[in-house]
């Protein structure tokens, strides 16, 4: 069974530490990731961060579309913003949710393209599901045997959805919710109980 921490764990607020090697102890992590974006289905996830799994290392994955294969970021870095802007009006544009606190969205703004160093898999080899012990002994990472895994360094340019999700998920890695970003623009929040949307307040 899969479990995604909540709000107000106090993991989500916590900056994420860096990736120091790329050991089995964060493949094991990265896999158990997978699984658990792949099978949230009430709401459906688009991108996690290490931290929503109770684990506070600077990964996230993302997965625009449900048949996407899940992309893998590792020490990412936005290194540049555009000036241009994804405002959403009325029903339309992006409203970003999260795992972490679900049923909840809001029109945010957020920038239409970023431009992202990151490391990345160039290949994964399967390892078993994370057990409690795997994912206890990875809260104490200080690094492992080179040459377990092979990462590649990349810088890409990502834009709309895709943007707007890795702007969400490096928040993540900062600490920072996306209802901090609702309260930072005055933005209206929304709760969604079966077909119907409440405006609430925080």
């Amino acid at each position: 069974m899969t479990t995604i921490v909540q709000v107000p764990d106090p993991v989500l607020r916590q900056t994420a530490r860096s990736v120091a090697s790329l050991d089995s102890r964060v493949l094991n992590i990265i896999n158990y990731m997978k699984k658990v974006l792949i099978t949230a289905k009430n709401p459906v996830g688009v991108g996690l961060a290490a931290p929503q799994i109770g684990i506070s290392l600077r990964i996230f994955i993302t997965r625009p579309k449900p048949d996407d294969i899940p992309q893998v970021f590792i020490n990412p870095e936005i290194i540049k913003y555009s000036q241009r802007r994804q405002l959403p009006h009325g029903k339309s544009g992006t409203y970003e949710g999260c795992l972490s606190l679900p049923g909840h969205y809001s029109p945010i703004t957020r920038a239409m393209s970023v431009t992202v160093k990151y490391q990345t898999l160039h290949s994964i080899t399967p390892h078993p599901p994370l057990t409690t012990k795997a994912r206890a002994e990875s809260e104490n990472l200080r690094g492992g045997a080179e040459g377990e895994g092979d990462i590649i360094e990349k810088t890409s340019v990502f834009s709309g959805f895709p943007a707007h999700i890795i702007q969400h998920e490096m928040d993540h890695l900062n600490g920072i919710l996306f209802i901090d970003r609702v309260l930072e623009q005055n933005a209206k929040l929304y709760k969604a109980e079966g077909d119907t949307w409440h405006e609430v307040t925080i």
